[in-house]
């Protein structure tokens, strides 16, 4: 059975990095931007991280600039306003694509694993729906991701367990996370 762990990606700084590395521990995969109206969510995800990497937890950000152009910046330019803005420690990697022909294999994977099942509800959910369906036309059945802050809960074992969409509660993200740290 294929896992997380039987994939390959680029740190930062261009550097391969086997996510075998993280072998049982407890990972959220993020695909992330600096100019989206979700950047905040950097904040409760650096708290989840301070509080919980002692125990097993990893949280691995990719930005992703295939939605309204929300992550312009090169990979430095990305990391300084992470770590300035929010003071993120966690692991950041290359930007990559998402969604398309150019898609990072692991979220087409990730993506396949845990399809998308909605926004939920609510007029916002509905509006997000809508730009997202707009923006996510031109990649058709490769669409794999429907906006920025998309994150997998990975299983010590490296089995996809559950995806958030952005519009998720973020203390559900923590609950399921702290669940599965036992």
């Amino acid at each position: 059975m294929k896992t997380v762990y039987d994939f390959t990606v680029r740190d930062r700084k261009g550097a391969e990095v086997s996510l075998r590395d993280y072998e049982g521990k407890v990972l959220l995969i993020v695909n992330t931007a600096t100019g989206c109206g979700f950047t905040p969510h950097y904040e409760p995800l650096e708290a989840m991280y301070r509080d919980l990497r002692d125990k097993g937890f990893e949280i691995l950000d990719f930005p992703c600039n295939q939605f309204a152009n929300q992550a312009p910046g090169d990979d430095e330019e990305i990391h300084s306003f992470c770590t300035m803005k929010f003071g993120t420690e966690f692991p950041q990697f290359a930007k990559i694509d998402v969604n398309g022909d150019s898609a990072e294999p692991l979220f087409a994977f990730l993506a396949a694993e845990k399809p998308f099942a909605g926004f939920g509800k609510g007029l916002k959910n509905a509006a997000l729906s809508k730009f997202a369906g707009l923006n996510n036309k031109k990649f058709g059945d490769k669409a794999y991701i429907k906006w920025n802050f998309t994150k997998f809960l990975i299983g010590r074992d490296g089995t996809v367990l559950a995806r958030f969409e952005p519009t998720d509660d973020m203390e559900d993200v923590r609950k399921a996370v702290e669940e599965l740290l036992g």
